[in-house]
């Protein structure tokens, strides 16, 4: 492996004219190779918008790690399946600690035979940090993409963050001031889904939204021809992309759609889901459930139509989603939420003592108060979803929570404009030149 305290990669033209003339002087002419490894769906959304920012930048890359489809389509393959890395939860990690282990050493392995000069961690922090200890004091530039939430919570993790990495990636403002009270490097880059949403999808009017979305996918022209225009209201339901989260989160959803189309029977239901195995789960724990149930929701997986789960969202009046970067994206859709989540009973008491922030979903952490309602643990019964989903169609709430949504979006924007992969490159050759 190259001495980590000299520059070792022609820099394209593009990022020479974003950095220093004393850095450029120094760039060597050999492939940059990257160790990445994201942990779950989000952190395969994550990681592949920054492969390509990078690989628009210079076309020699050698990526290594663990990721999903969409780092695959940007030139990764994958060592093991990104599922073996997507465990929910802080009692579900033990029963599976054996295999993460062993997963960790195979990525060790990987990337020393590799040569990697970089490592990003995408989210994961638990699994993503240990890898980067080891390959730090190796001279690997090692980045964490998704700042642990320690703003929230054990704040004294710092400490370990700080001997793991040599810059942390935070996609929100208000993760900042931590490294800035411990000395640390750290960039806010903004979430990148504030670049890749589609701007067509706030401009066109929902019921071409809804017409343009049904008209592509089969199996939702089948599912409203027979409804024709006998819609009241199109609500999106997302429980989650990690199993565990579907099958703790989905029953509670249905019960409180069991409950909303006795109130309304025009009520419809759409839940995109991330792949067809996920299409799989959903619709077996829903065919369990009665007809009247079952023939007011459909369920839908589309490959061949980009950010499918996007699109579903900005269609819908309401979306009733579990806590997550999908909280996000309905925000920046300027789609009115309520957040469902549940997590193991001992999990949660775990973290009900240790978490200092009062929300767990994203618009409201934002904003710094609950502009969007949250379900959570025994508040997620069918009783208070119907309630809550309910009160929210009223059109003055459904206002209310719209203009809070729409003036939170615009100061997130405000706040993120630093590009990752240039943020990187930037603290890269500023970091070998302190060393040099």
């Amino acid at each position: 492996m190259t001495d980590s305290a000299t520059p070792h990669n022609e820099h394209t033209a593009a990022i020479a004219q974003t950095l220093p003339d004393q850095y450029v002087a120094t760039i060597k002419t050999t492939p940059l190779v990257i160790g990445i490894v994201a942990g779950e769906v989000s952190g395969d959304s994550l990681g592949a918008d920054f492969m390509q920012q990078m690989n628009n930048l210079r076309d020699d890359i050698i990526w290594v790690g663990v990721g999903g489809s969409k780092m695959q389509t940007q030139g990764m393959q994958s060592i093991f399946p990104l599922a073996r890395l997507a465990v929910m939860g802080l009692v579900e990690v033990m029963s599976q600690l054996p295999d993460l282990l062993k997963a960790r050493r195979e990525l060790l392995t990987a990337f020393k035979a590799a040569e990697i000069d970089w490592f990003i961690g995408i989210d994961a922090p638990d699994f993503n940090l240990r890898v980067s200890k080891k390959l730090k004091p190796q001279g690997v530039f090692c980045v964490q993409y998704v700042s642990p939430s320690i703003w929230a919570w054990r704040e004294s993790r710092i400490h370990n963050i700080k001997a793991a990495t040599n810059l942390v990636l935070c996609l929100f403002p208000f993760e900042l001031p931590v490294y800035e009270r411990h000395n640390h490097p750290a960039i806010c880059v903004g979430h990148p889904l504030l670049r890749t949403i589609d701007q067509a999808l706030l401009d066109t009017p929902i019921n071409q939204r809804r017409s343009e979305l049904v008209w592509h996918n089969d199996g939702l022209q089948q599912f409203f021809i027979e409804r024709f225009d006998d819609v009241s209201q199109l609500i999106c339901v997302m429980p989650g992309s990690r199993r565990g989260e579907i099958t703790a989160i989905l029953p509670l959803m249905l019960d409180g759609i069991q409950k909303l189309i006795l109130l309304d029977p025009k009520l419809c239901f759409i839940i995109p889901t991330v792949d067809q195995n996920h299409q799989y789960i959903v619709q077996d724990v829903i065919d369990r459930r009665s007809e009247q149930l079952r023939a007011a929701i459909v369920v839908v997986y589309d490959d061949s139509q980009p950010a499918f789960s996007q699109q579903a969202m900005a269609a819908s009046d309401v979306v009733m989603l579990a806590s997550g970067t999908a909280t996000l994206e309905a925000m920046l859709l300027e789609r009115p939420m309520v957040v469902i989540y549940q997590l193991n009973q001992l999990t949660y008491q775990i973290a009900k003592r240790l978490v200092k922030v009062p929300y767990v979903a994203l618009p409201n952490i934002l904003a710094g108060t609950a502009i969007v309602p949250e379900l959570i643990q025994e508040q997620a019964s069918g009783d208070n979803i119907c309630r809550t989903v309910m009160r929210l169609m009223q059109p003055r709430a459904y206002a209310e929570q719209l203009r809070d949504l729409v003036d939170t979006k615009q100061s997130l924007q405000q706040q993120s404009n630093h590009d990752p992969a240039n943020s990187v490159i930037e603290q890269w050759f500023m970091h070998d030149s302190h060393n040099a």
